[in-house]
């Protein structure tokens, strides 16, 4: 699965509307769900593939691919105004040119409250699809700077996910296209001498190594040790997971960790992955599982170079869930939480949330998405609130249609 793109000047906007937080009547197997905000596709924004970033006073940061003022998306800012009250501002409006269109995937913030991301189209690198080829931006009260442009070569173009920061304060992302070896990049921002420089620190090539760099952010540890997976490539064709190890003189080298299968193994990850205390590596997988549906596994270590797999949970698309494109999140009991793109309610295919029991690995639905006014295929997966609940927004569903944020307490 290749990003879709969507229809996505120093200018913030006054737009805000508060909503309580709307109980929903589609059926919940387990844990209470609520809607916190309904996107019109106006100037508020619309189709929000994110993820959510929360800062220590609880706001939550996101995009919306398409609406804003210009129609080519927005960042918006969910601020919470009492226990069950949120307040949508946008913070700023793509203008479809040289600033970018159509941001995909979460932002991230640095130590100063700045925020960070990317878009799929716009900018001034190059015409890739016609409609630009990226950028990598940053946004302040000041307004927002593109920190730099995708030219489709083989620095890579469209990127839909999110960016992620080593301790350094070095940025790394990946694209889906372009490249040396037009599979997708992963590239480095790294900021001295007063600018931020680019390098592409790995080309996937397509075969061994794996190609076409995944929706969700990139995972590092406190080695700086950078840990992914790509949707396509491998031996068995069906994606991989692998790390990229730092090296002196600023190169790294990537290990193929594992080489999915496909069915009845996992194949065609999408999401992210997230690590436990023991540096075991959780994840989800859009195809392969016993059922084809899709699965969410764990690589456990094996040897200084390579990773067991053991597949969690396969969906079967049915009232489970099925194709999830999310990276997971663990809940304190250790459990994993995540959402599947389809399955769910009969006659829909919407998608749920679901949570995966630890030492059990038995799956419950928290919620079926598709119900009248309700959400519909939540991408990105949960992100833990300073409450203790978790929010995540939809691409599409609600009244108009453009995705909703929901916060489910499990």
């Amino acid at each position: 699965m290749r990003f879709t793109k969507g229809f996505g000047p120093i200018f913030v906007a006054a737009v805000a509307v508060s909503l309580a937080l709307l109980q929903s009547g589609a059926s919940s197997a387990s844990g209470s769900y609520s809607l916190v905000y309904r996107f019109t596709g106006g100037n508020d924004g619309g189709n929000a593939a994110t993820g959510l970033t929360f800062d220590s006073g609880g706001n939550a940061y996101g995009t919306a691919v398409i609406g804003g003022l210009y129609g080519c998306g927005v960042v918006f800012k969910l601020s919470p105004t009492s226990p069950t009250t949120f307040q949508e501002s946008v913070l700023y409006n793509f203008t479809c040119g040289s600033d970018g269109k159509n941001p995909h995937g979460s932002v991230a913030l640095d130590r100063l409250g700045d925020i960070f991301g990317t878009t799929t189209a716009g900018g001034s690198g190059g015409a890739c699809t016609g409609d630009g080829c990226g950028v990598v931006y940053e946004l302040t009260p000041r307004g927002e700077r593109v920190l730099y442009n995708f030219t489709g070569g083989n620095d890579g173009f469209g990127p839909g996910g999110g960016v992620s920061f080593d301790k350094q304060g070095r940025m790394y992302g990946t694209t889906p296209d372009g490249g040396a070896f037009s599979q997708g990049v992963v590239y480095q921002l790294s900021h001295f001498g007063g600018a931020w420089h680019f390098s592409v620190i790995h080309a996937f090539t397509g075969g061994a190594d794996g190609g076409v760099g995944s929706l969700g952010s990139l995972l590092i540890d406190n080695s700086n040790n950078i840990y992914g997976v790509t949707e396509l490539g491998g031996v068995h064709s069906a994606g991989t997971a692998f790390k990229l190890a730092p090296e002196s003189g600023g190169t790294f080298d990537l290990t193929t960790l594992y080489a999915f299968k496909g069915m009845p193994d996992a194949g065609f990850a999408y999401g992210g992955l997230i690590a436990d205390a023991s540096g075991d590596l959780f994840g989800t997988t859009y195809y392969g599982g016993a059922h084809g549906a899709g699965s969410v596994f764990e690589l456990s270590a094996a040897g200084p170079r390579t990773r067991q797999e053991h597949v969690l949970y396969s969906f079967t698309g049915g009232t489970d869930g099925g194709s999830p494109t999310s990276t997971l999140v663990f809940d304190p009991a250790g459990d994993l939480l995540g959402t599947t793109s389809a399955g769910g309610n009969r006659g829909c295919s919407c998608g749920t949330v679901f949570k995966i029991k630890a030492g059990t690995n038995v799956e419950t639905v928290l919620h079926r998405f598709g119900s009248v006014g309700d959400g519909m295929n939540p991408y990105y997966g949960l992100s833990l609130a300073p409450s203790g609940s978790y929010l995540a927004t939809t691409v599409a569903g609600g009244p108009a249609g453009q995705g909703v944020v929901f916060e489910i307490k499990p």
